[in-house]
């Protein structure tokens, strides 16, 4: 009888060391095909999670002690990390404050765990939902902000802090730290070149990252040794590949030729090898591009393209749809020639962001959505600035490690975000088809993860149509 009593209480032992055995997880994500950005290589693997972070990934059949407490089978699927939309806009002023914000909800619908708001003039309001997401209080990405942007007297954008001595440079960025922002933008309407440059070198002394524009009283390598850290757009990469940039330069020091009456003559006097060693020295000093082909082609074509029929007009509002007119009448008021001129770039800056590509220089996926932006819409349009990359000749494990990847290297959040890893933020896309046989398969999406927060498909449309307004 006291061997039976024994003998008992060891089995409930050991059944009880099973059960503690048992290590409990929020969600698994068992056989998924991962797509590793950093590697370039897909495995069937499970990935467990908890508390919003990544616990293990492990190959398919791999015996494990997790018990999730969800389980979602993506036989078929392919996982790879949330995507970043690596240059928007939240602006356009206090009446547009509940359009920006429902902006939000097409970053996530679009599979977008990840923003970065290249300045604008709702800072207080970005900050707020800034937090707000960050506790989950509110449905929306990760944002990283610039507040508002650095020019010179008279900006063009609204917000801006404007400079017009190195003593200014050095409140701005004071203002800026205060607000405690993520980088600096810099913007080229007003600022004069000496300002310019400072500022970028104030940036490095304070350990600040820095982006901008770059007004072309300057050069590309003046802007890349002063320490910029990343070049939006491609106008200022194309006069820092062509060989006439110093007279060109010296045409706008002294006002004999305007930024757009530069782009022509710029575009023609292209060089390879000049553009080879511009290639060589934004590598040599780690500067990000952002080449927005998207919105470079969507407004090009404003005199063709009737958009008045888009899907993504219904989650924009009145207000912002407004906003698009500027653009609108400038285009269709062009001439023949400045139409022409407009699409000869457009075409240019494609082959541009292939060759950057080619050359090794990373690149940084952005739509440049929001308010002003004619049809650039939030969301959606990071999708088309992949295809865009692709139709260009841009592989597609290139134009994705553009998004998350590229982007997270930038803000130095590698440890954190850009990859499926152990340890990584929970960031995660689930797609129904494989973006590296057609990268338009990124739209489509079975099941967003945000941290802790996890979004079906039918959850996605039911967000994407609380997302309409009148």
């Amino acid at each position: 009888m006291k061997t039976l009593v024994i003998s008992t209480l060891i089995l409930l032992a050991l059944a009880c060391m099973d059960k503690n055995s048992k290590q409990q997880v929020d969600l698994a994500i068992t056989n998924a095909q991962v797509i590793h950005l950093e590697t370039g290589t897909v495995e069937t693997q499970d990935i467990f999670i908890s508390n919003g972070k990544i616990q293990a990934i492990l190959d398919v059949g791999t015996e494990n002690t997790f018990e999730p407490d969800t389980l979602i089978d993506a036989t078929g699927k392919f996982v790879l990390p949330g995507f970043w939309d690596n240059h928007i806009h939240l602006r356009g002023g206090d009446s547009l404050v509940a359009n920006n914000k429902n902006f939000l909800k097409l970053f996530i619908t679009n599979g977008i765990t990840t923003v970065r708001d290249a300045g604008g003039d709702l800072t207080p309001s970005v900050i707020q939902w800034k937090n707000q997401i960050a506790s989950e209080d509110l449905v929306g990405p990760t944002i990283y902000t610039s507040g508002p942007k650095i020019d010179g007297p008279n900006a063009t954008w609204a917000g801006s802090l404007e400079v017009e001595t190195e003593e200014d440079v050095k409140n701005a960025l004071d203002s800026l730290q205060e607000l405690q922002v993520d980088f600096v933008k810099l913007y080229d309407s007003r600022i004069s070149g000496g300002n310019y440059l400072n500022a970028i070198k104030e940036t490095q002394k304070r350990g600040m990252t820095v982006s901008g524009h770059m007004p072309f009283t300057v050069t590309l390598k003046e802007t890349v040794e002063a320490g910029m850290d990343a070049m939006e757009h491609l106008y200022y990469i194309m006069k820092g590949c062509a060989s006439n940039e110093l007279e060109v330069t010296e045409k706008l020091k002294s006002g004999k030729m305007g930024f757009w009456d530069a782009m022509p003559a710029l575009m023609q006097a292209y060089s390879d090898s000049t553009a080879q060693k511009t290639f060589t020295m934004l590598k040599g000093h780690d500067v990000f591009v952002v080449p927005t082909l998207h919105i470079g082609k969507t407004l090009s074509y404003l005199d063709e393209v009737d958009h008045s029929n888009d899907p993504y007009l219904t989650y924009m509002g009145q207000g912002i749809i407004q906003t698009y007119q500027g653009r609108i009448t400038r285009a269709m008021s062009a001439s023949e020639e400045v139409r022409k001129d407009r699409k000869e770039l457009d075409t240019f800056f494609g082959q541009l962001a292939q060759s950057l590509n080619k050359a090794g220089v990373k690149l940084l996926a952005g739509s440049d959505s929001g308010a002003f932006n004619s049809y650039t819409y939030p969301g959606i349009s990071l999708h088309k600035e992949l295809e865009a990359m692709v139709q260009n000749g841009i592989p597609p494990l290139d134009a994705l490690r553009t998004s998350a990847y590229n982007g997270a290297q930038f803000l130095d959040k590698s440890s954190n975000y850009g990859s499926v890893s152990k340890g990584n933020v929970s960031d995660l896309v689930i797609l129904d088809d494989n973006p590296l046989e057609d990268i338009r398969n990124t739209q489509h999406i079975y099941t967003v993860v945000k941290g802790t927060q996890v979004f079906s498909k039918n959850q996605l449309q039911e967000l994407l149509n609380s997302a309409i307004m009148d």
